[in-house]
This record gives C-alpha cells, structure tokens and sequence, in this order.
C-alpha cells in the first residue's frame, strides 16, 4: 500500500501544481506560451499541455524514456531531468451487481422472488504519474519530420493553406472590401465567412482561421445543438476564436508575432476555475481538429502535386473533357481526365462492362487516369468547355467530340456527283452519313446488313458500314445539345 499511497501523493503534487498554473495562466506572456505549447502537442490533454509549458515551454517532440530508444533509435541525455505529466492508469475491479434481464433490462429474481446477483468486472477511471523527455533532451538519429515548416515561404505554399482552410471550414468563405477596420466577420445568419482583400499573407491566413472558429463554435446558440450551454458572451467568443487562430497559425510556423494577449487579463478576471478550463479545453479541441484536417488537405493537395509531375514526367501530360450525361440532359457531369487523350478515353470507355458503368469515373482512375469534377446538373454557372468526349449513360453510346468535328469538317465538303447520301434515324436524333467510295446498289446492299443488326446503335452501325468498306463522313443532329 506504500507505494499506491506514494503514486496518489505524485499525482496530487501534479494536480496542485495544475491549479496553482490554471490561475496564473492568463498573464500575457504566460498564455502566449501555454497557446504556443498547445500548438505544438495539440492531441494532447488540457492538463499535460499545461503542464508541459509550465515546465519546458520550448519543448517540441516528447517521449517517454523508453519510446525514445524504441521508437526513434535515439536516447536521454545522462542528468536530463523529466517533464512530469498524467498517463491513464485504470484499473480493474469486481462487483456484485443485480442480473438483468437482457431483453427487457428489468432485475431477474430467482424462484424465491429475490433479486439474482453476479459478479461483474468494472474499470475505475485513475492516473500516474509519468516523466517524458523533449527531443532536445536525446542524442542519436536525427528526425526529418521535425524540420522547420517551411509552408508559407513561397506564394505556392500560401494558395496552398488558402485552398485547406477553405475545404476544412464548415461556412464557405469569399473576400470582399469590408467598410471600417474589420478584417473579416463570420455572419451567422447566412453562414458565411468574409475575409478583407489585400491584406498581408499572414494576416489573411490568421484572419481566416480565426473566422473559421467562429463558425466552428459559435453559430451553435443559431442552430440550438446545445440549447443547454450558457450564451457566451462577445469578450469570450473572441478570445477562444483568436487563441485559436493563433495556436494554428504557430503550428504552421505563419508569424503571428504582432498578436496581442494584453485583453487575455481583463476577460478571466472574476471567471472561475471551470469557467476557464471550459473555454481553455474548447480552444485546445477545437485547434486540434482544424490543425489536424489542415494537415490532411495539405497531404491530399501534395499528393495531387506529386502524381501530376509524374504524369508530365512519364510522358503522360494528357488531358480530355468527358461528359456524363443522359439523353435529356437532366443528370450530367462534366469530368476532367488527366493522362488519357480523347482516343484513349473513347477506347477506355468502349471497354467497360456493367460493374465499371456504375461509376465511371472510378473506373478510369483504376486505368491509370486522374479524375476531377468540373460541374454537373446542381452547378448554377460554371463557363464554358470544348468537350473531348461525350458519354450517354443511358444508350452507353461512346461519342469522340473531336473525331465528330473533323468530320463535320468532311460534311461541309461539296457533295461530289458519285457520293451516296444516307440518313438513319434514331429516338431523338438522326445522322446523315456521306458515303464517297460505294455505288447506290452497293449501299443498298449494306443496308440489308445494317437490319439485321439486334444493336442498332450508332457505334454498331458505324461499324457495320466500315465492315463492307464504306469510306464515309457522317453529321449528327441531336434535338438536345450539350
């Protein structure tokens, strides 16, 4: 019992030492630190953050004596002391409880009418205390992914951050020319962020992750999912939004050294303990839920960098405009395809069985190609594009754009006096063909063949024609054009 009485006494020191820099903590310089930490180990509990910037506020990677050997080949500088922090450390006991009946969840009686009891095994909820150890601390192999973050050093990297924070952000945000010194606003009745144009990099990115929080945390007293929670007051909203932005922007390494914590004093003065570890706790989850899918669109949007360079390196720098689309235009979706040309896009497509139809741009992707969205039939204006290819989702009729206009092209020739014209007609639509190497009784002759197709679709009557040598030139006419 020595030593559990020992533990508990470790972690009561721990846990006063946590009160005592709760109150202390709204100092400027001393909350700047404490956000600077957060930024830094932003999966990590309100209370070890704390606690690792009361004592090593310029810590950046840590771990535990033993994790530094296993998991980074590297180890503890001999008379380096701990940072102490809470593990988990729960732990199991048994109980007698009343039996319950699966199904109904009412206590089971034995034939006397008594309550049955059973042994059941709990887990109670407890905590040791821990050293770990920052990686300025360790000697051995070096760790690449500490280098310094280097996202915002060229405009690239900035469009970058600009194009994450707006897929994260949960209210779509413009920029605009906003009257008076404001330099953005999150307007809660239409959901929507607007942030000052031309401002400096920095003060643009900050800007909108610090709207972006408003709109996280702040728009919830509107859609009443949390009718129970206190209406916070305008002095609050904007501590939690700007400690927010400036916890992610540190993250970033974005410099944000003109930020000011001198108002951090006045708003904590009379709020007590839970009042300022509620707000404190709602900065560090939400930080770390906005660093976290940051990060992730970052790594999506450098994938995407990565794979078309090597395209353009394996020689693959194709790119076609296909059209998904069904025969009255009422569903459609217009799809840029890189490392396919029309061509190849036309073969692909002619290829695919019923499975591959169900998507079709899945479908290409698992033949090489990449794939994006341009528009489809909920998109209120999207400009204008020269399509490569046209696909009917509904006849699965294959139409190469390109091939068609250079036929058009022939179409627009003068008819010669030996030239057989013939026109088919589909539901819909009808094609003229021109047919420049065959006599009348010859195409007579193919027509017989063309009846006795079961598919009378254009690819298949095209093909027939070709079959029996026919050198044609065709135009279609489609009641509905895209």
């Amino acid at each position: 019992m020595a030593d559990a009485k020992t533990e508990k006494q470790k972690v009561k020191e721990i846990t006063d030492k946590l009160e005592e820099g709760l109150k202390e903590l709204f100092e400027s310089e001393k909350y700047k630190s404490y956000l600077s930490t957060m930024s830094k180990f932003h999966n990590y509990s309100f209370n070890n953050t704390l606690l690792i910037a009361m004592q090593k506020p310029e810590a950046t990677l840590v771990a535990g004596y033993q994790a530094w050997q296993k998991n980074f080949n590297c180890h503890v500088n001999k008379g380096e002391r701990g940072i102490r922090i809470l593990a988990p450390a729960p732990y199991k006991i048994k109980e007698e409880r009343d039996k319950l009946d699966p199904v109904t969840g009412e206590v089971m009686l034995d034939k006397d009418g008594t309550p049955q009891t059973e042994e059941v095994e709990i887990k109670i909820p407890a905590f040791r205390a821990v050293s770990v150890f920052d990686v300025s601390q360790t000697d051995g192999e070096p760790l690449p992914e500490l280098e310094a973050k280097e996202l915002l050093s060229t405009v690239e990297g900035y469009e970058d951050f600009i194009n994450a924070i707006t897929y994260v952000a949960p209210a779509p945000i413009g920029f605009e020319d906003i009257p008076g010194a404001s330099k953005g606003y999150f307007n809660i009745g239409e959901n929507r962020i607007a942030v000052q144009e031309g401002m400096s990099e920095s003060q643009t990115l900050k800007t909108m992750v610090h709207e972006t929080a408003h709109s996280m945390l702040h728009n919830k007293e509107v859609n009443k999912e949390d009718i129970l929670a206190p209406a916070k007051d305008r002095n609050t909203k904007e501590v939690e939004a700007e400690s927010i932005a400036f916890t992610v922007c540190n993250h970033f390494g974005i410099d944000t050294s003109d930020y000011s914590f001198g108002y951090i004093a006045g708003w904590s003065n009379g709020k007590d303990m839970k009042e300022l570890k509620s707000s404190l706790d709602t900065i560090r989850r939400t930080a770390s839920e906005l660093i976290t899918g940051i990060e992730e669109q970052l790594r999506e949007i450098q994938r995407d960098r990565e794979i078309m360079q090597d395209m353009s390196i394996n020689g693959q720098e194709k790119e076609s405009l296909l059209l998904i689309q069904n025969s009255d235009l009422s569903e459609y979706s217009l799809v840029n395809v890189w490392g396919m040309d029309g061509v190849e896009l036309v073969e692909a497509l002619l290829a695919m069985n019923d499975n591959d139809r169900l998507s079709v741009a899945a479908y290409l992707e698992s033949k090489g190609a990449w794939t994006t969205e341009i528009a489809n039939q909920d998109t209120k204006e999207f400009g204008e594009h020269r399509l490569d290819v046209r696909y009917n989702t509904d006849t699965n009729e294959v139409i190469d754009i390109k091939a068609e206009m250079e036929l058009d092209e022939r179409a627009k020739e003068p008819i010669g006096a030996d030239d057989v014209i013939l026109k088919i007609t589909h539901a819909g639509s009808f094609e003229v063909e021109r047919i420049t190497n065959k006599t009348p009784e010859e195409v007579r002759g193919i027509m017989a063949a063309l009846t006795k197709l079961e598919d009378k679709s254009t690819q298949n009557i095209h093909d027939c024609l070709k079959s029996y040598g026919a050198d044609l030139d065709c135009q279609h006419f489609f009641r509905q054009l895209f």
